[in-house]
């Protein structure tokens, strides 16, 4: 069965790529360490991996990158979210997905490689059609009781996300590329103080976009959240230092003596 690689370096990252056949499904999972979905979805990718044979030639490959230690390769395949999958045939990308739906991953490795059999089920693709076709309902299919679960879900999903880091920052675009003006505001102030904090782009992934609206009971982006509760907005992160200059020092690098950069 195959196992998942943990890519160390550029070099590592290299070699690996080069030595994979033409044919090979080279399925790549970034992850950050601090970010509590990645460790859910490492347990997902490593059962999946363990329903595919080692063969010869090899047919999958699967790796995992650190997205923070490995930015050259992150940049390289524009991962703006943690986790975040990519699958690459020849040097090809066929598929990106974005957050920890194991459904969606599952489907997207499926549609792409070939699926070992199992008891009572079709095989390679038409396992993952039959699957899709089920997973991939419209609310408005969904009962009442399916509706309500896939809601229980994706809370408990952006519960997870919200305490990702004790400084949490939902925005529109990457700390380095902002796509709006309030999240490039909001980005300047936590780079003013020193502030280690982690992000997501909520461009990137529209469940969390819309999903966050309700769970915050807040409409607009972006979001700061410290230590899982909402800050707020732009104006009310202001508002804050304002009537308290040292709103921020908790969650300093100064104040903890690291000179480390937060994350762009």
């Amino acid at each position: 069965m195959s196992a998942i690689k943990e890519i160390m370096s550029l070099d590592g990252w290299t070699q690996h790529v080069s030595s994979l056949p033409p044919s090979a499904l080279l399925i790549v999972s970034f992850y950050a360490p601090w970010a509590a979905p990645c460790a859910q979805m490492a347990t997902v990718l490593s059962t999946l991996a363990s329903e595919y044979p080692v063969t010869e030639p090899l047919s999958t490959s699967w790796v995992s990158v650190n997205a923070e230690d490995l930015s050259d390769i992150s940049e390289a395949y524009n991962v703006t979210a943690v986790p975040f999958l990519v699958l690459i045939r020849n040097g090809q990308v066929l598929e990106l997905v974005s957050g920890n739906s194991a459904v969606k991953v599952r489907n997207a490795i499926e549609s792409h490689a070939t699926q070992p059999a199992r008891s009572g089920s079709a095989t390679g693709g038409q396992a993952a059609n039959g699957d899709a076709a089920t997973v991939e309902k419209s609310s408005t299919e969904l009962t009442p009781e399916e509706a309500e679960k896939q809601k229980e879900d994706l809370f408990k999903r952006l519960s997870d996300l919200v305490k990702a880091a004790p400084v949490m920052l939902f925005m529109k675009g990457t700390p380095s590329e902002p796509k709006c003006g309030f999240s490039r505001q909001l980005v300047a102030i936590l780079r003013e103080n020193a502030v280690k904090y982690g992000f997501f782009n909520i461009l990137a992934d529209d469940e969390v976009r819309q999903g966050l609206k309700e769970f915050a009971d807040w409409p607009t982006f972006p979001q700061l959240w410290v230590d899982g509760e909402l800050v707020g907005g732009l104006d009310i992160v202001k508002e804050e230092l304002a009537s308290n200059a040292d709103f921020f020092s908790a969650y300093s690098a100064k104040a903890s003596g690291d000179n480390s950069a937060a994350p762009s």
